[in-house]
C-alpha cells in the first residue's frame, strides 16, 4: 500500500525521448530501498550498471549520515551522499565523513520551536546534530540513542556550552495527534519564514532545516561543480521531502507508492519500491542508450 492508498504498478515514461543522463538522483526509504530496509540485488546491479556506464549515482536522503551503512557498500567513483535534506554531504568511502554542512542556526531552529510551541500545543522536538541526536522527555523513542541527551529544545540548542558546539542539520518536530499533511501545512503557516520545513514519515513527523536547504538546492550545488545541468539529471521519490529535486531535476519519476503530491511533481512514474522501481528505469535508460549506440555503428 502507498500512504493513501493502493500502489499502482506501471511505468510511465515523461513524454519524448530522454537522453542518457551524466547523474542519477535517487531518495532511499520507499524508493531505492525495499520496505524491510534492503537493497535488492537487482537494484544493485542495476547502480554498478549505470556507473559503467558513466552515470554517476547520489543518494539523496532524509536519513542522518551515522544510519547510511545500508548503501555504503553500493557507491562507486565518488563516494559522495547528500544526506539530513540537504544539510550534509558526506563520504561514504571515508567513513563517512562530512565533505559540507549547511546547518540550521540555532538561533532559528529556537525561533521555529517556539513558533510550533503556539501553533500545536503538545508538539516535541529533537535536535539532529552532525554528532548525534538529542531530544525532550516527551519525544516518542523511535530510534533509541543510549549516547543522546535528554533535555527541553532551549537545553538542546543552548549555546553557551561546549557540549552545544556541534551543528544543528535538523530541528525533528513530532504531534502525538495532528494529521501528517495538518501538521506539516500548520507549521509551514507558522514558522516557514524562519526555516525549511517538510516531512517523509507517515506520521507526523517534520524535518526542519535552514532556509533555502533542501534536497534540490544540494543536489544543484553538487551538479553545478561537476558542469551537470538540471536536464541531465534523472531523479526518484516517494515522499514530500523530494518534491523540489523531482521538480528541479530534467526527468524526474515518483515511485507507484509515492504520496499524491509527489506523483503530481514528477515528470513520470515506475513501479513501487518493493517491485525495484528505480533498478526498472536504470535498466530502461541503460537499454535505450545501447540501442541508440548500435543504430548509430
Amino acid at each position: 500500500m502507498g500512504e493513501d492508498g493502493a500502489v499502482t504498478s506501471a511505468l510511465q515514461c515523461p513524454d519524448g525521448p530522454t537522453p542518457t543522463p551524466r547523474l542519477i538522483a535517487t531518495d532511499l526509504d520507499g524508493t531505492l530501498l525495499r520496505d524491510d530496509k534492503s537493497v535488492s540485488q537487482r537494484t544493485i546491479d542495476a547502480l554498478a550498471a549505470a556507473e559503467a556506464a558513466g552515470i554517476e549515482v547520489f543518494f539523496v536522503t532524509g536519513r542522518p549520515a551515522r544510519w547510511m551503512d545500508v548503501v555504503s557498500d553500493h557507491v562507486h567513483g565518488h563516494g559522495l551522499a547528500i544526506c539530513a535534506n540537504g544539510a550534509a554531504v558526506v563520504d561514504l568511502h571515508a567513513g563517512p565523513e562530512f565533505v559540507e554542512v549547511r546547518a540550521l542556526p540555532r538561533s532559528t531552529a529556537l525561533k521555529v520551536a517556539e513558533a510550533l510551541r503556539a501553533a500545536a500545543p503538545g508538539t516535541s522536538f529533537a535536535v539532529e546534530l552532525t554528532t548525534g541526536i538529542n531530544y525532550e522527555p516527551a519525544y516518542p523513542p523511535f530510534f533509541q540513542d543510549p549516547g543522546a541527551n535528554v533535555a527541553t529544545a532551549e537545553k538542546l540548542l543552548a549555546e553557551d556550552t561546549d557540549e552545544n558546539c556541534a551543528p544543528v542539520l535538523k530541528l525533528l518536530a513530532h504531534h502525538a495527534e495532528l494529521a501528517p499533511d495538518e501538521f506539516l501545512a500548520l507549521a509551514r503557516s507558522a514558522a516557514g519564514t524562519y526555516a525549511s520545513i517538510t516531512r517523509s514519515s507517515p506520521t507526523a513527523l517534520l524535518e526542519i532545516s535552514g532556509l533555502d536547504v533542501s534536497k534540490a538546492s544540494t543536489l544543484a550545488l553538487c551538479c553545478e561543480e561537476r558542469g551537470i545541468s538540471p536536464a541531465e539529471v534523472v531523479a526518484f521519490g516517494d515522499m514530500p521531502n523530494d518534491i523540489e529535486m523531482l521538480v528541479w531535476a530534467g526527468t524526474s519519476y515518483a515511485m507507484a507508492n509515492a504520496h499524491p503530491d509527489v506523483i503530481a511533481a514528477a515528470s513520470g512514474r515506475t513501479v513501487a519500491n518493493n517491485e525495484d522501481g528505480v533498478a526498472v528505469v536504470i535498466e530502461q535508460i541503460l537499454a535505450d542508450q545501447a540501442a541508440r549506440t548500435e543504430s548509430e555503428l
